[in-house]
């Protein structure tokens, strides 16, 4: 199928019937994230898959009760950088330099740059820019499921402060983005599946500028 029809083809799943993804499709939906573009190559963000259920259980009763955390196969939290820092930028550095066989003053020029820039903002703002970032990976990643046909439902109704708590995302200096379960849509319990997909009209949506 083309990405077209499979974009088509996939939709906010509201209803999942439990049924596990196997993880050879997990798998490919999370390089498909790791491979997606980042401001500056910085990916400040970070993935956790939860499949386990206890704490899936837990996740969502901070999520509005929302089935699809207990419904799904794995739930996989974009967790961004809760801000730039010289450490941070200089290890991303370091290390592209050090898998291309470059020398560390290869690229001080942009890193300097960055670094005379990200740190001095604010955490929020920093964390804003980084959220950002994890949304790009979040499209590659539910465009990759759809591929595989494999529901994905992005979600931002949840308390984010509750969920950095309960994943204990502050120690590692990281705070939650979005959220997304995998798993295959209820058809059968799902008041959404059947229903067509509508979208703003194109003459809308898209302006061309010559």
């Amino acid at each position: 199928m083309s990405i077209i029809e499979n974009l088509n083809w996939r939709y906010a799943t509201k209803k999942m019937n439990g049924t596990k993804v196997p993880q050879e499709k997990v798998d490919i939906i999370l390089e498909a994230a790791h491979l997606a573009p980042s401001s500056s190559g910085l990916q400040p963000f970070e993935i956790l898959v939860i499949s386990n259920r206890e704490l899936l259980e837990k996740i969502k009763v901070v999520a509005n009760g929302q089935t699809q955390i207990t419904d799904c196969s794995h739930l996989l939290v974009f967790a961004a950088w809760d801000t730039y820092t010289e450490e941070r930028i200089n290890e991303v550095f370091k290390r592209n330099n050090t898998e291309r066989g470059l020398p560390d003053s290869a690229t001080d020029g942009y890193r300097n740059m960055l670094n005379s820039l990200y740190p001095k903002r604010s955490a929020e703002e920093n964390y804003n820019h980084a959220a950002k970032q994890a949304y790009i990976s979040l499209g590659i990643a539910m465009t990759a499921a759809a591929e595989l046909k494999v529901d994905a439902t992005p979600m931002e109704g949840f308390d984010y402060k509750a969920m950095d708590e309960l994943l204990n995302l502050k120690a590692k200096g990281l705070r939650t983005a979005v959220i997304l379960p995998l798993g295959y849509r209820d058809e059968a319990n799902d008041w959404l599946v059947k229903l067509k997909k509508v979208r703003t009209p194109k003459e809308k949506f898209i302006t061309e500028i010559k």
